[in-house]
């Protein structure tokens, strides 16, 4: 927040009960507002409703607040959690990737005096700069094949030579997703950054400027998990539509965690959106990784634990 504010970002808070949820993949906490007879969801991201603000003229905003994601419980995801995110108007996503390094790496001197930290019996080095890796070269490295530009068929059979199983009725984006996470996030310990995502997963990011098969998209990575996320904003309202329709058609066929159409966004999105850099930070993670600590649980006051009676059975 200190160096946030020092670089001149205006922290702002947002609506936590939206009439539409969007700003990331993931199913929503459904309620109804009585009076109203309206139903409202538990924000998943703050995203889109920050991103209004870059167009409403504000040209540094971030907040740092409780979002809702109604999934699994594991030692890295709780439904509750807190997210950091920044949006910078005319900024791409390398700034964004300096400052997740000089953020994390201001927090590490100050809490440890150096770069390196203990963490599950080893130990992370954050010393600066981290690696960068595009996405496709890592997956190569790792499955021992080119999967850029594939066919939905190649990439599953890739997959099932690795004994690994994709959803039912996984899509093109979701079995990318599947394999990068089986076969790489795992070996990503030390921080390492991430960057030139397939566009299929990620429907809010702009297209790569040298290859439109890719967006400007990265993730950082630490003890195997991440840590943030961040892209140069897609600000053409045609492609957005595009994408959201795209999203649109995967729901349908039984995508619960793609995203929908939001109308409003996209209605302001029309009246003009600068180039903006985005991130979100998950300050829950960060916390595991600079106090030792490898389950989400142990770093939240009141976790969402399972019932004993669930664990017993």
């Amino acid at each position: 927040r200190r160096r946030l504010d020092d670089l001149g970002f205006l922290e702002v808070e947002t609506p936590a009960l939206q009439p539409l949820y969007g700003g990331g993949t993931a199913r929503p906490f459904v309620t109804h507002h009585n009076q109203l007879k309206k139903q409202l969801y538990l924000r998943i991201a703050d995203e889109l409703y920050l991103k209004r603000l870059i167009v409403g003229g504000l040209s540094r905003v971030y907040e740092i607040s409780k979002d809702f994601r109604n999934e699994g419980v594991d030692r890295t995801h709780n439904p509750e959690f807190t997210m950091m995110e920044c949006y910078a108007a005319f900024e791409d996503y390398t700034f964004a990737m300096d400052l997740v390094e000089e953020i994390t790496c201001g927090i590490v001197r100050e809490l440890h005096s150096c770069y390196r930290v203990p963490y599950n019996g080893g130990e992370l080095d954050f010393t600066p700069p981290w690696p960068r890796v595009r996405f496709f070269d890592a997956l190569r490295e790792a499955c021992g094949e080119d999967l850029l530009g594939a066919e939905l068929e190649r990439v599953a059979a890739a997959a099932g030579r690795h004994g690994i199983e994709l959803p039912e009725g996984a899509s093109l984006g979701k079995a990318i997703d599947v394999l990068f996470s089986e076969l790489v996030e795992p070996t990503l310990v030390n921080p390492t950054f991430v960057l030139d995502y397939p566009i299929e997963l990620s429907p809010l990011a702009k297209r790569h400027r040298e290859d439109d098969r890719l967006v400007e998209r990265f993730e950082a990575f630490a003890g195997g998990m991440e840590i943030a996320n961040a892209f140069s904003e897609l600000n053409d309202p045609d492609d957005q539509r595009a994408r959201f329709e795209e999203q649109a058609r995967a729901r349908a066929a039984g995508d619960e965690e793609a995203m929908v159409l939001d109308e409003e966004f996209l209605a302001v999105l029309e009246l003009g959106m600068p180039p903006t850099a985005g991130l979100g930070m998950g300050v829950d993670r960060l916390a595991m990784l600079l106090t030792d600590r490898t389950s989400i649980r142990d770093v939240i006051l009141f976790p969402l634990l399972r019932d004993r009676r669930e664990d017993k059975a």
